[in-house]
Parts: C-alpha cells; sequence; structure tokens
C-alpha cells in the first residue's frame, strides 16, 4: 500500500488544504470549546499550522537569489485564506459559552462558568478564568464586555458575535516608509 505523505506531488494544494481542514483540524481541535488558552499554547498552535501550511504550499523561490526559501507567515496567510487555528479556537468556545450560559442555573456546567472559586488564592497573578476569556474576546471586536451573559441571551446576536471573532483580522503592523 502506498501511502501519501501531505508534501507529495501527487496531491493538488486544493485537495491538501481539504484534508487538513477534514480530518487533521478536527482531530487537533477535538475539545478545544473548554481549553483555556495561555500564550504559548496560542503561539504553539500557530506554529503548527504554519507548519502544516509550508509543507502544503511549499517553498518559495526567491527572486533575487533564485534559490527555494521557507514561506513567510504573511505569505502563508495570503494564500491560507480560511481563519487562523486561533481563531477557530475562540470562535467555538465562544459558541459553547453562549450555549452554556442559555442553559440556566440549575445545570452543572453553568455553575462551573459563573462560579467563584472559594477558599484563599495562591500568591502571584489570578489565572485567567473563562469569564476573562470572553471578556477579552468581545473586547478584541468591539463587543459590550459587561454584559455578555444578557447577550448571549439572544441567540442571533451571540452568532453573530462568534462569526465576527472567527473572521475577525488583527491589522497588520508595517514599517513607514
Amino acid at each position: 500500500m502506498h501511502v501519501v505523505h501531505e508534501s507529495s506531488s501527487l496531491l493538488s494544494k486544493m485537495l491538501k488544504i481539504k484534508i487538513y481542514g477534514t480530518i487533521i483540524l478536527p482531530v487537533v481541535l477535538y475539545g478545544c470549546e473548554t481549553w483555556s488558552l495561555i500564550l504559548r499554547e496560542e503561539r504553539r498552535l500557530r506554529v503548527f499550522e504554519n507548519r502544516v501550511l509550508r509543507r502544503v504550499f511549499g517553498p518559495r523561490r526567491d527572486e533575487v537569489t533564485e534559490e527555494g526559501r521557507k514561506l513567510h507567515k504573511e505569505e502563508l496567510g495570503d494564500l491560507y485564506s480560511l481563519p487562523n487555528i486561533v481563531r477557530v479556537v475562540k470562535s467555538r468556545r465562544m459558541g459553547w459559552v453562549g450555549h452554556v450560559a442559555r442553559m440556566g442555573e440549575g445545570r452543572g456546567v453553568y455553575r462551573v462558568l459563573v462560579g467563584k472559586p472559594e477558599g484563599q488564592r495562591t500568591l502571584g497573578r489570578p489565572r485567567r478564568r473563562w469569564e476573562d476569556n470572553i471578556k477579552m474576546y468581545l473586547h478584541e471586536v468591539g463587543g459590550a464586555c459587561g454584559v455578555w451573559m444578557e447577550l448571549a441571551q439572544e441567540r442571533d446576536r451571540w452568532r453573530t458575535f462568534v462569526n465576527t471573532v472567527m473572521n475577525f483580522r488583527v491589522p497588520k503592523m508595517r514599517g513607514i516608509s
């Protein structure tokens, strides 16, 4: 049996992207709705995605030296038009949080979402909570952070915010020329 590698020339780039989106990405993101990512983990996810996309699109020929070189992440962003992996995680998490917020106070998962831990916390910076993540995502897209629980009760408006988080693009910082 012949195993096809992601850098195989037997498959088109579009087919490789479809394989990535339908087979690899769901496995990598299984259960991401419950993750509480820190910046280091977000970076690792981006590195993973960039590594896969570099294998799919192959090296770029440098115009000056005529040698092959790795694609820069900006070039990958231009070639791969779908939202990046961190945006997918954030939007899935927001969708799940909206679902949980509509469940009601009687459900255990709801109590975990809005509950405040008891006891004395350890020294240092407080750990980021679910609510902190949601407020941060809403702030990124210009949403009302203080009333997120009320907003989540309106399914259509919440879905709009989830889609906005998914498709939100951070402006690229370019040098002044």
